[in-house]
């Protein structure tokens, strides 16, 4: 009787830790969880909805963990039902909240924990947008948090692939076809950190990478030297007109680059606008007038995306450019008239 009892609770316990979808990861997949999060504030509310063109609360976060491999039930009552319960003082990035009582009864909305005592979520209002979670309306629903990123010591991988990259990532195949010629590298342990944000010195090595572009002894810029990294590079690519310098006679390698620069930078780069096959005859960003500064530019990178890291509603012209996305942007430029 009591083996019998033994055995049926090992049984529940099996499968209840089944339920729960542990991802072998580290802290870099939870920051990675939340700038994947953060691409699509703004991005309008859909009932129903699981993709750029429109998120509910669970299709939101079904769609941004489906992002670094992990699996999630499809509505919020279920995601409730699996991962690990979490306080709300022992939150971490990453980690899914959970509020009731709002629409309906019950659970009801789910959100993804960013830190700061803020989340990020699908409202019915606002679309995705970030809210306090001691905020009047939320902070009375809240119910629990759930963990689904577990961190645990991974083994290094083949070359190409990366623990924070998945096969479901909309850019998978532009980093692995990259990272494998090594026009752009990983960090250790495996790591990609694709929502890392590119430096301007970075996107210069990377560019002349897949340009073999000839470089010169010196240069103009005053925080640019031939010695330091990706100074040849960056020498290389000015010189052929592709990134220039500031005003102040800088190039400032160090500084992030935005979307919109990394568009005119292709741009320039592979010649898109001599490429008379492309459409722009109008915008499918609802976010970029036609009089904006790099309009044609960002339409020509849409155009040629072989990705769909840029088939969204929104382009986020001045957010930071991700290496996702500049990784995306390169491999989608070497296949344009392949």
């Amino acid at each position: 009787m009591i083996l019998k009892k033994l055995i049926s609770t090992i049984l529940a316990i099996t499968i209840i830790f089944s339920l729960i979808p542990l991802s072998n990861a580290s802290a870099a997949e939870r920051n990675n969880v939340v700038a994947i999060a953060k691409k699509y504030l703004e991005v309008p509310y859909k009932f129903g909805g699981t993709t750029p063109s429109g998120f509910d609360c669970s299709g939101f976060a079904l769609y941004v963990f489906n992002q670094v491999g992990i699996s999630l039930p499809r509505t919020s009552e279920s995601q409730y039902q699996a991962g690990t319960t979490v306080s709300r003082s022992n939150l971490q990035l990453g980690d899914m909240v959970f509020f009731e009582d709002t629409y309906k009864s019950g659970i009801s909305h789910s959100g993804i924990y960013i830190g700061n005592n803020q989340f990020i979520s699908a409202t019915s209002s606002r679309g995705i947008a970030i809210d306090s979670l001691s905020s009047s309306y939320w902070g009375p629903k809240f119910v629990a948090g759930k963990r689904f990123i577990e961190e645990k010591v991974l083994p290094e991988l083949p070359a190409g692939q990366f623990h924070d990259v998945a096969s479901g990532h909309l850019a998978y195949e532009a980093i692995r076809e990259l990272s494998g010629k090594n026009i752009i590298s990983g960090f250790h342990n495996s790591y990609f950190k694709p929502a890392d944000p590119v430096t301007r010195g970075q996107a210069a090595a990377i560019l002349n990478r897949v340009l073999n572009l000839p470089s010169k002894d010196s240069t103009d810029f005053s925080d640019v030297s031939t010695s330091m990294t990706f100074g040849k590079d960056i020498i290389a690519v000015q010189a052929a007109g592709i990134i220039s310098g500031y005003k102040d006679g800088t190039f400032r390698p160090n500084s992030n680059m935005t979307r919109a620069e990394m568009a005119i930078i292709l741009q320039r780069a592979f010649g898109l606008n001599q490429l008379t096959h492309l459409q722009t005859a109008s915008t499918p960003y609802s976010d970029v007038n036609s009089d904006y500064w790099a309009y044609d530019a960002i339409l020509q990178l849409n155009s040629i995306d072989q990705t769909k890291v840029f088939k969204t509603s929104t382009f986020n012209a001045s957010s930071q450019a991700t290496r996702a996305d500049y990784a995306a942007a390169i491999y989608s430029a070497t296949l344009v008239g392949n």
